[in-house]
């Protein structure tokens, strides 16, 4: 074969575009995405949709980092999920929000140690065998990088948006770019970026300080042409309300932190149609195609 690449590319433009399901009982798909682990995307992911039910939405969360789920422990649930018919699952309620894991179905300290067939297909049954009731919006709390999970997500499943959460480190912004990119070559809409960790203010003095930079993702949206959504501060609560299962939006509700997550639950909610795209199967794009330079 004198040229892989070429030879790739060709098989994977002779694909038909996959056929999407709906997802029975979901209005709006939006997944959290972050290209790089450690930068608070689980943590928003959790009270961004704590914000959205706040405005009287009903919201659920899927996790689908299935090689380190986070959101039982956020939302403070344990315990396995019920499945009155053995086959479907009822989702988890923590906070309000509909919640399925891998997380309830393993061990907490157990590692996943699947190839990606089997994590692709788990995805797949956690999103259609649960029995999710009658929701405006699903987060899907993505894992960090662009492997199959993603692919897996963006050409199977019908997602209305993604939202990108950096911080305004370089190192960071290099891994969300990727990101971004790859969702724009899926053709799923990039709604905009939320910079976490953006301003640090002493709990003591009230010093502010911007100790991963300034100003990161702010430069990246424009560069991208997409929005900045929101800037959202390194704050001691906002840890130890994940670390004890009562995220600071259920904590402290009238606080300005949880203000932040509103303001940015605001944008996403005019951004999105009234006519949900998750609740009906679509046409995608062929899958792109593979480029080395």
């Amino acid at each position: 074969m004198s040229n892989p690449v070429s030879y790739l590319s060709a098989q994977q433009q002779k694909r038909q575009p996959p056929e999407q399901k709906a997802v029975p009982g979901v209005k709006h798909m939006i997944a959290i995405a972050s290209g790089k682990g450690g930068v608070g995307k689980s943590t928003t992911t959790t009270n961004l949709a704590l914000a959205l039910a706040s405005t009287g939405a009903r919201v659920g969360i899927l996790d689908a980092d299935l090689y380190g789920p986070s959101q039982p422990h956020m939302l403070g649930l344990k315990g396995m999920p019920d499945s009155p018919d053995g086959k479907i699952l009822e989702p988890m309620i923590g906070h309000g929000i509909q919640t399925m894991s891998i997380g309830f179905l393993v061990d907490e300290e157990a590692p996943i140690i699947w190839r990606g067939p089997m994590i692709t297909q788990a995805l797949t049954r956690l999103m259609y065998e649960t029995r999710w009731d009658n929701l405006d919006y699903l987060l899907v709390d993505m894992p960090p990088g662009t492997g199959d999970i993603h692919l897996t997500m963006a050409q199977r499943m019908p997602v209305s948006g993604a939202v990108i959460v950096t911080t305004p480190q370089d190192i960071a912004l290099l891994d969300a770019r990727k990101g971004l990119r790859m969702f724009e070559k899926v053709n799923v809409p990039v709604l905009g970026i939320i910079e976490n960790m953006s301003i640090h203010i002493c709990s003591n003095c009230g010093h502010q300080e911007h100790i991963f930079g300034q100003g990161g993702a702010r430069r990246m949206a424009s560069e991208a042409g997409t929005t900045l959504l929101g800037e959202l501060p390194l704050d001691l609560g906002i840890r130890t309300g994940s670390d004890a299962g009562e995220p600071i939006m259920a904590a402290e509700p009238d606080g300005q932190i949880a203000d932040a997550y509103r303001a940015i639950a605001s944008q996403l909610t005019q951004m999105l149609p009234e006519s949900g795209t998750a609740e009906k199967g679509v046409h995608k794009p062929p899958l792109p195609t593979i480029v080395m330079d």
